[in-house]
């Protein structure tokens, strides 16, 4: 087999934790009056980001979009109970690890991220954890990859960024990198999955 890399999103690909994500903003809008349409926020952060969605809400409302964030950290942090893994995550973690595949993490959440993966167990499953915390320019753009690129020596054209929205292609995409992704794109480095236990059968002979 090729020397191959995933690089791992986290909410929505590897953590069932919209309903978490949900639940704490709102209880943040809860905090500064905000109203709350659920289906209307669970639309816009999967097209978008939740932090589009803080940045904007506070634009509207004259608010501080970084207190905002902060107090959804918090309220996401007390939920950590309620984040669970995707069906297949476990298997299809184990399986790269025993096919030698180095995995990796970048994602949007903060450092909280690690207390998560702790938690489950999972944490010492990746070589490196990057998070909104690590300083690097968020998705699309590609800092993130080209720093895990060159500080590993992984081939781009066998390196895979595993996501669930568009904006995980387009930051695969960006990053000159493989995606596999939950949803139909037109970038032809996109490889459609409809569950993680696919995942095995990409590599079906390489």
């Amino acid at each position: 087999m090729q020397k191959i890399a995933f690089i791992w999103d986290l909410d929505g690909t590897l953590l069932d934790s919209y309903e978490a994500i949900l639940s704490g903003i709102e209880e943040t809008f809860a905090q500064f009056s905000i109203p709350y349409d659920k289906k209307k926020v669970r639309e816009f952060i999967l097209r978008y980001s939740v932090q589009d969605l803080l940045e904007q809400v506070a634009e509207e409302r004259n608010l501080d979009a970084e207190v905002l964030n902060q107090v959804r950290a918090q309220s996401l942090s007390e939920k950590n109970a309620q984040v669970v893994l995707m069906p297949g995550a476990r298997e299809v973690l184990a399986y790269a690890d025993q096919a030698g595949i180095q995995q990796f993490v970048y994602t949007h959440k903060g450092d909280n991220a690690f207390t998560i993966l702790r938690d489950l167990g999972l944490e010492s499953c990746f070589t490196e954890i990057l998070t909104s915390q690590s300083g690097f320019a968020r998705k699309p753009g590609p800092e993130a990859a080209t720093y895990l690129l060159d500080k590993y020596e992984l081939d781009p054209r066998t390196t895979y960024y595993i996501g669930d929205r568009t904006l995980d292609v387009e930051f695969a995409q960006n990053s000159g990198i493989q995606s596999i992704n939950f949803l139909e794109s037109s970038y032809e480095g996109n490889q459609r999955i409809q569950t993680l236990a696919d995942i095995p059968y990409i590599f079906e002979g390489k």
